[in-house]
């Protein structure tokens, strides 16, 4: 079996198994991308409970954010951890969107994938996973997005080992796969979803799991 035809029938089985997974909750691209920086080094419910503070405050758009002074800002996002250093990053990712796109980071979609990801990867405190995301699901980029639960299942199945290198990791999908950002959003939660629920970092749940016929 080749490569696309295994990750395709990979992403059927998991599909199948799972159905369809909704991601990335959010109302707006800007949500999506703060979001996405907030998300570091910290689990969804804590994203959840700042977004839900940024809201109350009607701040969570470019202008109104841009308003606030670091400590509110910094207060605001408390629960996402590391709450001052991601202010920060929040602030260079606004001061981005003003100088690029006059605020409007829906305007970023009609740009080339090729041109729009070193730039979005040149906002400080973004790296390869974040931008990844913020062009998939803020942009709607065909972009795939390598986490730990992607090096984890992969390297189990003995795919690829768990310490390659992110780019290695996200070629080794777009090189076959067809640029398709709906496809890529889909493939991304559920191996997302099959880690959490499955494959667990100790003692994985290997019956039962969508991706049990591939093991070798």
């Amino acid at each position: 079996m080749n490569r696309e035809t295994l990750l395709t029938s990979i992403y059927q089985s998991m599909l199948d198994a799972l159905g369809e997974s909704h991601w990335w909750p959010a109302d707006t691209p800007f949500e999506m991308t703060v979001g996405a920086i907030l998300t570091q080094n910290t689990n969804w419910k804590n994203v959840e409970r700042a977004i839900d503070n940024l809201k109350a405050a009607g701040a969570l758009n470019p202008d109104t954010m841009a308003a606030l002074a670091p400590d509110e800002l910094a207060e605001l996002i408390r629960p996402s951890g590391y709450f001052r250093v991601k202010a920060q990053r929040l602030q260079g990712l606004i001061a981005f969107l003003h100088d690029q796109c006059d605020g409007d980071i829906s305007l970023l979609s009609n740009r080339d994938l090729g041109e729009l990801r070193p730039m979005i990867l040149s906002i400080k405190g973004v790296g390869p996973e974040t931008a990844d995301s913020i062009l998939l699901y803020a942009l709607n980029q065909p972009s795939f997005v390598v986490d730990a639960y992607t090096r984890r299942i992969l390297s189990r199945h003995g795919l690829l080992p768990e310490d390659t290198h992110y780019e290695e990791v996200r070629e080794f999908f777009m090189d076959v796969l067809p640029p398709d950002p709906a496809m890529f959003n889909e493939y991304h939660a559920l191996l997302v979803r099959v880690a959490k629920e499955f494959c667990l970092k100790k003692a994985p749940q290997c019956e039962g799991c969508p991706l049990r016929e591939y093991l070798d």
